[in-house]
């Protein structure tokens, strides 16, 4: 049965009841899967279907590949009935909305990690149980350590123990029990870090104030994973079935009449039955066989059910198991040639995997209530605006208060095509339509060639351009379609945001405060939007709303032209923090040119290009000095995707690209010990010219000063640039020498501040320390890099003719 989205909408209104969870794993270790065990628990996906939709992956390219690209969000209903409080009494029943983000696992997409985790409150983080802790995902729990998300780990695929490692169940448990002491050795290592940052400050602190405050240790009680504390899940979430130490605590309880608080303390680690005496022994009284109870009472039957249905095939055996857990199954199923329906059928009664994950999410990660009040003051306290920030702002985003001062953040954008929005404003969107799209996503998938590659070298391998012979081609006609007007490419966008105080509302006038907004330029860098739509975001389905309360994460429309990758909104009249100024996207290293086949569809290249460096918060696009457009991604998969979007979504045209291109780039130390050579000296010749260059490296003040003051010289650059060049004196030109003039004059008092060192390069010499400072600054050429860079060119012996 489909949740109505009208309960979806109720549940907004009690932050209390909302959670804001993201999955966060290395590449191929079941994120996407469990997702959808979750969405069939809501009715939105058959449970058959579970595992093998992967519904959240609607891109055909990540159907036909098997891996997650974007960031996906769905919210989930939930309704759990708990033991009353006094025995008689009817069981509390209590309904939870679930905002889950499915993220990628793929390093070229590690963009997407960093914008969901920063819209949630706490994390799943998978682990491969066979793989183990990979590369991503050291990264990921970084990610959630930085953000300050709860985690629970979820050790996912168990039954590759089985079927693979053919292990038995107590080896399983000494596999389980090192790979929760590797996760947590990773979860060790940021903590002792962090101590030793607080350690270092609290010694500065102690110099300067000269007092002898006592160090405060903090606790790392809840930082680590452990399967009594109910943060661990152990999971199959192929065969949907999950668990954690709680559920089979209650499903003992009254079988060895141990009370359940007592049995979830000891139902992992060195404890065992003593069968004699009825009680739970320690490893000093074990027998000499015994097993510890995990082993004995959970592995044991997993295990057992795993034979019986799919790896000996015993439908007797079966039988038993099915009545010894009081479970319904049809005895047609029970006798079937193919065990796999009955395991599930087994599984999705006795452990379903929906159940023990979102009653670990529930009873483990805070409410917006709880999580603002602990994320947010260290966040406002460090970006841009926090400390001049209105009390009402900052208790209003701490108390995640639905009438205070409006507050969001918008971690990235997503285009949406036009015609879709337009068909949502028609009519109401069911989510069975999801499953439609969904659909079609999958048959596309299975039509892509993948030995065709996106890639494709501009008149190199790959390429071929027939024009014919020139005196066939009609030069006129082309003339004459470059001059058509370029047909808008009809995209929408929609932010994906994260409601921290107030109420969104539908014809809201709210200010957007761009990355780069300070509050002490307040008309720069910010604008005045109006909320045209609101959306239940529902994975690529989108379900119109009035109003969002804080404490929700929504999608949010009326951002076209007003927004640049992500952004703050913000109440006109009270302001806010920009919280976008804290965004921490690594920067993209795999650059490529491009351009159309067909010269007369530049505007849409470049339209489309707009579109895709607005949607990806890794993509950088910028135009060279030639005219060439150059496109940077974070990997050669994430490029293959970029030309896909740009062909078939963004500009509609058939694109050239040259071979990808990774910069290297090199730091220069001051050496140790003086070598033979002279480290950085590169000698260029050849018959008509010769070019030494002598590269050291800047004082660390120098450097600290051309990277504050970039935007007056980028000022002075330009004005040199437009200044005028046929009279011999303009007002433009004095612009220039003044300037220059006072910047000469900064840089020479914080040259003489700065230490440094003499070595044999630029202060190798007896002249007065002044002397040579004067000479250094009178010899600069330009900056760079893009010559408004914390790089200095010096021309000591005046070969060039024009010095700054």
């Amino acid at each position: 049965m489909v949740v109505s989205p009208e309960i979806l909408k109720r549940l907004q209104t009690t932050p209390d009841l909302v959670r804001n969870i993201c999955i966060l794993a290395h590449v191929d270790h079941g994120k996407t899967t469990l997702s959808d065990s979750l969405l069939a628990s809501n009715g939105i996906i058959s449970q058959s279907q579970a595992g093998k939709l992967r519904y959240l992956d609607s891109r055909p390219d990540e159907q036909a590949r098997g891996i997650t690209m974007e960031s996906s969000a769905v919210s989930l209903y939930f309704k759990v009935a708990r033991k009353p409080l006094i025995e008689g009494d009817k069981p509390q029943i209590k309904e939870y909305l679930i905002n889950l983000i499915d993220s990628p696992g793929h390093i070229d997409f590690s963009s997407e990690v960093s914008t969901a985790s920063r819209l949630c409150d706490g994390a799943l983080v998978l682990v491969d149980v066979v793989e183990g802790v990979c590369s991503q995902t050291v990264n990921v729990l970084r990610q959630a350590w930085v953000e300050k998300l709860k985690p629970i780990l979820v050790i996912n695929k168990m039954d590759r123990l089985i079927h693979e490692l053919q292990l038995t169940p107590m080896e399983a448990y000494t596999h389980l029990t090192r790979l929760i002491e590797q996760v947590n050795a990773i979860m060790g290592s940021f903590f002792a870090n962090e101590r030793m940052e607080d350690d270092l400050k609290w010694r500065e602190q102690q110099e300067l104030a000269a007092s002898s405050n006592e160090y405060v240790e903090k606790s790392d009680e809840d930082l680590y994973f452990s399967p009594e504390k109910n943060n661990v899940i152990f999971a199959s979430a192929i065969d949907g079935w999950g668990f954690n130490v709680s559920q089979f605590a209650a499903i003992y309880e009254r079988k060895l009449g141990i009370k359940r608080e007592k049995l979830e303390k000891v139902l992992w680690g060195d404890f065992y039955f003593d069968a004699k005496t009825k009680k739970v022994v320690g490893p000093k009284h074990k027998s000499k066989n015994a097993r510890p109870l995990f082993v004995q009472l959970v592995l044991e039957t997993i295990w057992a059910v795993y034979d019986s249905t799919v790896v000996n095939r015993d439908a007797e055996k079966s039988a038993k198991i099915v009545s010894a857990l009081n479970l319904k199954v049809n005895p047609r199923d029970l006798n079937a040639k193919d065990g796999q329906f009955l395991l599930a059928s087994i599984f999705s009664q006795w452990i379903p995997l929906s159940v023990s994950v979102l009653l670990s999410v529930i009873d483990r990660i805070p409410s917006p209530l709880a999580a603002q009040a602990e994320r947010l003051p260290p966040i406002l306290d460090s970006v841009i605006g926090g400390q001049s920030l209105k009390p009402v702002v900052r208790t209003a985003m701490t108390d995640c208060d639905r009438n205070g001062p409006t507050t969001a953040y918008i971690s990235k954008v997503i285009a949406v095509p036009e015609e879709e929005l337009l068909k949502k404003t028609e009519e109401p969107t069911k989510l069975t339509s999801i499953q439609e799209r969904t659909r079609r996503a999958r048959e596309l998938a299975s039509s892509i060639n993948q030995n065709n590659s996106d890639i494709v070298a501009a008149g190199g391998e790959g390429y071929e351009a027939d024009y014919g012979d020139d005196d066939d081609f009609d030069f006129e006609a082309l003339k004459a379609a470059a001059k058509k007007d370029v047909e808008p490419v009809k995209e929408r966008l929609i932010g994906f945001s994260r409601v921290f105080s107030g109420t969104l509302k539908v014809g809201q006038e709210l200010l957007i405060l761009q990355p780069k907004y300070d509050p002490q330029f307040p008309d720069k860098h910010c604008e005045k939007v109006t909320i045209t739509d609101l959306y239940l975001l529902m994975g690529r389905e989108l379900i119109n709303l009035k109003e969002v309360p804080a404490g929700n994460i929504v999608g949010i429309g009326g951002l076209d032209g007003k927004i640049f990758k992500n952004g703050t909104l913000v109440s006109p009249k009270y302001g806010g923090p920009n919280l976008a100024s804290l965004s921490n996207v690594s920067a993209p290293i795999v650059r490529v040119a491009v351009e159309p086949v067909d010269p007369t569809k530049l505007d849409q290249l470049e339209q489309g290009l707009r579109l895709l460096n607005l949607s990806d918060p890794m993509v950088q696009v910028t135009v060279q000095e030639n005219g060439e457009h150059i496109l940077m991604t974070a990997g050669e998969l994430h490029l293959e995707r970029c030309l896909k979007d740009l062909r078939e979504r963004f500009a509609k045209v058939e694109i050239q690209a040259s071979k990808p291109i990774v910069p290297f780039r090199e730091s220069i130390v001051v050496p140790k010990e003086k070598a033979a050579s002279p480290r950085g000296l590169v000698d260029i010749s050849n018959e008509q010219l010769s070019v030494k260059f002598r590269i050291e490296p800047l004082p660390v003040e120098i450097t600290k000063f051309l990277n504050e003051n970039a935007a007056r010289i980028e000022r002075l650059v330009t004005s040199r640039k437009t200044g005028s060049v046929e009279e011999e004196t303009t007002d433009s030109e004095m612009i220039d020498k003044e300037g220059w003039d006072s910047l000469k004059k900064d840089l020479v008092a914080v040259y003489k501040k700065s230490t440094i060192k003499v070595t044999d390069g630029l202060f190798s010499t007896s002249e007065d320390k002044n002397a040579v400072i004067d000479k250094i600054v009178n010899s600069v050429v330009t900056f760079g890099p893009r010559r408004t860079g914390p790089n200095l060119l010096i021309d000591p012996n005046n070969t060039l003719s024009r010095k700054v």
